[in-house]
């Protein structure tokens, strides 16, 4: 019912769309209700149609009318030829071509009804070229005509490059002025056009007179045959005007062929379920071709295929879609490719630009390496220029620092030599105090001896004071001494504090200079080795003795531990000297 259904759309969409918008629905469903053998429903007809101006007579308001009230209620007990002339006769009129044409108008609508068949299943409707050649080759082979193949060649390739194929109007102009039937009469033409007709649209798969033996009578009549798939219809004559009857086919049934007998040759008999029919060719050709037909479409039937010229229309439609589709494929990977080659275009574009560019920017590095190489070699001639200045400088401050150095580590050796006398001063102070405590003590013992020995003292009592005066004459001398002592003691520990200044003074500028030479040596370090090439190994000049020092509360010691055991030495052989 679906293809039925779409075949039957075909024929009303060139009807539709060819009347006037105002009347269209209403005349159409009548007329279709008619020769469909549809039952009127002239409530719902006006019940659909009663606001034109909504719509419903458009192609979106008419086809749910048309698919609920008319095409799901066909049954399929039509005449599909009445149909087709009705939607032909409501759409030709304003749609066939005024020229003349070499085909009558029954040619032109048998012409229209197989382009509906051929006719791809979109709208607008259009043959494509695949189709038109499938019907030029049968038109032409049914009128004995060699068919043109290079003809037709350049018309589908000027075809092709204007449009996707031909409208039914177009199709009956292209047969209609003969280009593909020149030497062709129009009846030629026309009995050409009918057997195509019958074979695609009425399903003829084949027709002829022939003999066939009565079931009653046993007598043999000539009778015009028609095959269809499912059905052998036999008339008097080919104008089908009066049919005799009809054998039903079916998968059951079979042909076989049969001896001569009875003065009647090329026999075959036809066996069905009910009855069989023996029929006579008029030749063996004939006789033949209609056993073929016979048993192909019994196998169709039994296989449940279509018709042939159904199946190929299919296959046809089917191979269309696979090449069209291979297309698309193609042209999507051509379409890629030449993407993906356009991207590799731009890319190798990018890279050739950022070639050229890392091109220009090495020349220019290497021409500012080169400028800055030659300005480092200047920078280092004037660099090591200055170095030599700077060395020389420092070996006159070191020079000079080595000097003062020399000059400090002599007034400490003059200051160790004060405060060797300063310490002798004191042993002397020291044994000076001892000698007072001696005396104090005998004083003592002579007051106890005084008050012991009163008489004796006072007997010696001039004597003792005498003793007393010349003691605190003593004494006196004895107190003035040691305050000289003392205030040399200050003097002398006021100059040891000026020297200590002045060694912290002096430890301070050297490490001044210990810090400058340090910084002098990291400066030219990076450049000992190129100088060393012009000039040789620079040996720095470092203050001081690399023995270990001794460390004091007043910073690094003048001398080291050997040269003060020395002098602790010549210190304690004084001492005992002069004890």
């Amino acid at each position: 019912m679906v293809g039925l259904k779409e075949e039957l759309l075909k024929s009303i969409w060139h009807a539709f769309t060819a009347l006037d918008l105002d009347r269209s629905g209403k005349v159409l469903s009548h007329n279709l209700c008619t020769v469909l053998n549809v039952p009127h429903d002239p409530v719902a007809l006006e019940e659909h149609f009663r606001d034109d101006d909504e719509g419903p007579v458009s192609n979106q308001g008419y086809m749910p009318y048309l698919n609920k009230f008319i095409l799901e209620k066909v049954q399929g007990n039509f005449d599909k030829v009445e149909f087709n002339r009705m939607c032909w006769t409501l759409c030709a009129k304003k749609n066939l071509s005024k020229s003349p044409l070499l085909i009558s108008d029954e040619d032109a609508f048998k012409v229209w009804v197989i382009f509906n068949f051929l006719s791809e299943d979109k709208y607008p409707l259009i043959i494509v070229p695949e189709e038109i050649e499938y019907l030029l080759k049968k038109l032409t082979e049914a009128m004995g005509a060699g068919w043109q193949q290079e003809q037709f060649d350049h018309y589908k390739v000027a075809l092709n490059t204007s449009r996707e194929g031909l409208s039914a109007w177009e199709l009956i102009d292209l047969i209609g002025n003969g280009q593909f039937s020149k030497g062709m009469d129009q009846q030629t033409v026309s009995m050409a056009i009918n057997e195509v007709f019958n074979e695609l649209i009425l399903d003829v798969l084949k027709q002829g007179y022939m003999l066939k033996k009565g079931h009653k009578r046993k007598n043999w009549t000539e009778r015009w045959f028609v095959l269809k798939p499912n059905i052998i219809s036999y008339y008097v004559s080919e104008d089908l005007k009066d049919k005799k009857g009809d054998i039903i086919l079916d998968g059951n049934c079979c042909v076989e062929a049969l001896p001569d007998k009875d003065g009647k040759k090329c026999l075959f008999l036809i066996k069905c379920l009910d009855k069989s029919f023996e029929i006579s060719a008029s030749d063996k050709k004939k006789k033949q071709e209609w056993i073929q037909a016979i048993q192909t479409t019994v196998s169709l039937l039994r296989a449940g295929s279509p018709p042939p010229h159904k199946e190929a229309r299919q296959k046809r439609k089917e191979l269309r879609q696979k090449l069209l589709a291979e297309q698309e494929e193609l042209e999507r990977q051509m379409k890629e490719l030449q993407t993906a080659n356009e991207n590799k275009q731009k890319e190798l574009e990018t890279v050739r630009k950022q070639l050229e560019a890392a091109a220009a920017r090495a020349a220019e590095e290497e021409k500012k390496r080169l400028q800055t190489q030659v300005e480092l070699q200047d920078r280092f001639s004037l660099e090591l220029e200055r170095e030599k200045m700077v060395r020389q400088k420092m070996e006159e401050q070191v020079a000079q620092k080595s000097s003062e150095l020399e000059q400090y580590l002599q007034r400490v050796r003059e200051l160790e030599e004060m405060y060797k006398q300063l310490q002798e001063a004191l042993e002397d102070e020291k044994q000076a105090r001892q000698d007072e405590e001696t005396v104090r003590k005998l004083q003592a013992r002579l007051l106890e001896e005084e008050s012991a020995k009163r008489a004796e003292l006072e007997k010696w009592h001039l004597q003792q004071q005498q003793t007393i005066q010349m003691t605190e004459a003593e004494k006196q001398e004895l107190e003035n001494q040691r305050m000289i002592k003392e205030r040399a003691l200050q003097v002398a520990m006021q100059q040891l504090e000026q020297l200590e200044l002045e060694r912290k003074e002096a430890l301070e500028q050297y490490e001044e200079v210990k810090k400058k030479l340090e910084t002098a040596a990291n400066n030219t370090k990076s450049w000992k080795d190129k100088v060393a090439h012009h000039e040789g190994l620079i040996r720095l000049i470092e203050p001081g003795s690399k023995n270990p020092h001794l460390i004091t509360n007043w910073g690094p010691a003048a001398f080291t531990e050997a040269e003060l055991e020395q002098r602790q030495k010549s210190w304690k052989g004084k001492k005992a000297t002069s004890e």
